[in-house]
């Protein structure tokens, strides 16, 4: 069958159905957001979960060896780099087809029309998904900190460029924020990862509280494993506070789509507590029931954001 040419309203649609199978708190939070910076946002969380299932998903299966999924990712690089150059012919656009790879790239390239995204986001998220293929332990927290900033911070100042700001000290609270939701991911996926053969947590961390890689691996579940988590979990907990001041930098029809999943994302850290931090029973998550109920919350939130923004313009 000869490859039909789609539109990008058609490519949006794709990149949609991909940000809601993998990334829920956010689906429920975009809906208030305006169409275009919606879609956008469609556009680059589709284009993470896809680069990061390159060599994650792909690698687990079986399907593609180790150097494959790194030559894709770096195929992924050299297309960013064709959409950032505007070197895309007529001839190439009318033979996207209606699959992940052609839409998202179409998705992309619409999102550039219309939002600034500086190229060396990408280009670090890209960096920090290919440290997957050859890192399975981190030695300090600054090592881990960079991972976190690469795959998390990163698709923060992507989204903040789209959202819109006021100062640029929005962005480096959308860093906080970023490393803030990987801790929390990381605290939620011990279990999981090791299963895999990874330890995120830093070994000098480990070492700090006691804690030996066969307690992660085997799933002992340790007095000072307890209290590594618990260190954590606070850790966490300060960077979603460092975070807080950016939300109100943020353009009005943005902030509460960011609040809630903030909210939202730090109500983990909270479900981990009331397992008494014992990430071996279970993964630590939040009910849709819950994350609805943070609604009004947020609206009440983001309003007095809003009047305290106003207040602070007034006077300046």
């Amino acid at each position: 069958m000869i490859p039909q040419p789609i539109s990008s309203e058609e490519a949006y649609k794709v990149c949609r159905k991909i940000t809601f199978r993998f990334a829920k708190t956010f689906s429920l939070a975009s809906n208030f957001l305006p169409r275009a910076k919606r879609n956008a946002c469609f556009a680059v969380y589709a284009f993470c979960r896809y680069v990061d299932d390159l060599v994650d998903v792909a690698m687990e299966q079986g399907n593609v060896t180790r150097e494959d999924a790194v030559n894709l990712v770096a195929q992924w690089k050299t297309d960013l780099d064709a959409l950032y150059n505007r070197s895309l012919t007529a001839n190439e656009q009318d033979e996207k087809s209606v699959d992940d790879r052609a839409a998202i790239l179409l998705a992309w390239e619409d999102t550039l029309n219309n939002f600034h995204i500086p190229r060396n986001l990408p280009h670090e998220l890209i960096e920090g998904v290919l440290m997957d293929t050859s890192i399975t332990r981190f030695d300090t927290f600054e090592d881990l900190r960079e991972y976190c900033y690469k795959v998390a911070s990163v698709v923060g100042l992507m989204t903040s460029e789209i959202f819109g700001y006021s100062l640029p000290d929005a962005l480096a609270r959308a860093v906080d924020l970023g490393i803030a939701m990987q801790l929390t991911n990381i605290i939620r996926d011990v279990k999981e990862d090791a299963l895999r053969g990874r330890i995120y947590l830093p070994r000098e961390d480990m070492q700090r509280f006691g804690v030996n890689e066969s307690d992660i691996l085997e799933h002992r579940f340790t007095p000072s494993v307890k209290e590594l988590i618990r260190y954590y979990v606070g850790l966490a907990d300060n960077y979603y506070t460092a975070a807080q001041p950016g939300l109100q930098l943020l353009n009005a029809d943005s902030r509460l789509t960011v609040l809630l999943m903030s909210t939202n994302y730090r109500r983990i850290l909270r479900a981990v507590e009331s397992m008494d931090y014992n990430i071996f029973t279970g993964r630590a998550s939040i009910s849709l029931l819950r994350k609805i109920g943070a609604i009004p919350e947020a609206i009440v939130m983001s309003w007095r954001m809003c009047m305290i923004r106003h207040t602070e313009t007034q006077h300046q």
